[in-house]
């Protein structure tokens, strides 16, 4: 069976490609073809392809819809140069990444005209994303007919919370409203838990755990027993730790200030923590975590101080994980700059030696990017994690199973 996912950000669409059996394989497999378009404001978009031999192809096609974007992405897989296919009706199933899935969808789901409108409804909590993800799935529904559509959602993972973790200290109303912490990031998340145990020779259930999801975007999560027990999202993407170009936690007094001032509205103050804070807004120069570092290695102060503040967030993140976990086994570090970014790991793990936390130095620095491990030295109390993000294939394969046990039920 081929299954295909779409995976889409708010200035991306990536999309995977895999061959699966009538069993799932130990290990994530190298997918049959990769694509992504990224673009940016006025600019034209790249798009990238990959095929299971390693062969790259890149194109550069002009900015439009993103409706458009996707049915490129999909073409791309029958047609042109990097084709995998031989044709779309090859297809039978397809796995969608779903941001916001509030918390009614606890488990991957069949997507449906019902679940379709629901997704859209939930816009509202993620106006960047929801309506990204349903262009896929609405594409798909015009070039791909006869597959299955799998919703995985992100927020799934953290409805395991307990309400302690989920409520906020505002009015009771906020809550009868649906607003409460949510959670992002969960289908990394969970993937990096499980690899840890795997990783570990330890059952899920018997560990405690740090999970760092480090890209653009960020969030930790405290899994016991197998389960999100907190995190650092919340209601939108927005909260938590300090990330590429949105703020993480910020005083909303801070805002109510600038409101009344009459700096700034509504959508402007949306644009500036959601597009022009976190790195890029302190340092002044980029949003890319290694053109800080590279900043910062040659002086300049400004790409400094954005690499401590990164750093004194993400440590008070660890933090406030490990007061709810109350011990730790292994802290994992997965995403882009959880996996490569050496020096962010050394300084977030340098605090918490009180645990008897200590880092091989010689194996943190030394690049390995398709390999996980544990880079702790011997004979530290906590064992720290490299994990490689695989969350497409986690939802390749929440969607295979879902479609073999309607197989079995029929």
């Amino acid at each position: 069976m081929y299954v295909l996912v779409l995976n889409a950000g708010s200035s991306s669409q990536k999309s995977s490609l895999y061959e699966i059996g009538d069993r799932l394989p130990d290990h994530p497999p190298v997918p049959c073809w990769e694509g992504k378009i990224e673009w940016g404001r006025g600019k034209a978009a790249e798009f990238v392809m990959r095929t299971a031999s390693g062969e790259v192809v890149r194109e550069e096609l002009p900015v439009r819809e993103r409706a458009q974007f996707v049915e490129d992405l999909l073409h791309s897989i029958w047609s042109g140069p990097a084709r995998a296919l031989a044709g779309p009706d090859q297809i039978h199933l397809i796995g969608h990444r779903v941001v916001h899935g509030g918390d009614r969808y606890l488990q991957p789901t069949l997507i449906t005209a019902e679940v379709e409108h629901e997704i859209e409804r939930l816009a509202e909590y993620a106006p960047v994303h929801n309506p990204a993800n349903l262009a896929g799935v609405r594409a798909c529904r015009r070039l791909l007919p006869q597959a299955a559509q799998v919703a995985v959602f992100d927020t799934a993972f953290h409805q395991t919370m307990p309400a302690a973790a989920y409520v906020y200290p505002g009015p009771y109303a906020w809550l009868k409203r649906g607003i409460r912490r949510y959670g992002f990031h969960g289908i990394s998340h969970q993937y990096a838990a499980g690899r840890a145990a795997q990783l570990l020779q330890r059952p899920l259930e018997d560990l405690r755990l740090i999970t760092c999801h480090l890209g653009n975007g960020c969030s930790l999560a405290a899994v016991a027993n197998g389960q999100s027990i907190d995190t650092t999202m919340g209601f939108t993407p927005l909260e938590g730790v300090m990330m590429g170009n949105r703020s993480g936690s910020v005083d909303p007094g801070i805002l109510i200030y600038l409101l009344r001032q009459g700096v700034t509205n509504v959508e402007e103050l949306d644009e500036l923590l959601n597009r022009r804070s976190g790195l890029l807004g302190v340092s002044g120069l980029s949003e890319d975590m290694r053109d800080i570092l590279d900043a910062a290695g040659k002086g300049n102060a400004r790409a400094q101080l954005a690499l401590d503040v990164y750093v004194h967030r993400l440590r008070a993140g660890i933090g406030a994980m490990l007061a709810s976990l109350g011990g730790l086994d292994a802290v994992v570090f997965t995403g882009g700059v959880g996996e490569n970014a050496a020096v962010i790991r050394q300084q977030a793990c340098s605090a918490f030696g009180f645990l008897g936390l200590r880092l091989d130095h010689e194996a943190n620095g030394k690049a390995s990017p398709d390999s996980d491990r544990n880079i702790a030295a011997t004979g530290s109390a906590v064992a720290v994690l490299v994990v490689r993000a695989q969350e497409d294939w986690a939802i390749a394969s929440a969607a295979w199973r879902l479609q073999a046990s309607r197989d079995e039920r029929q």
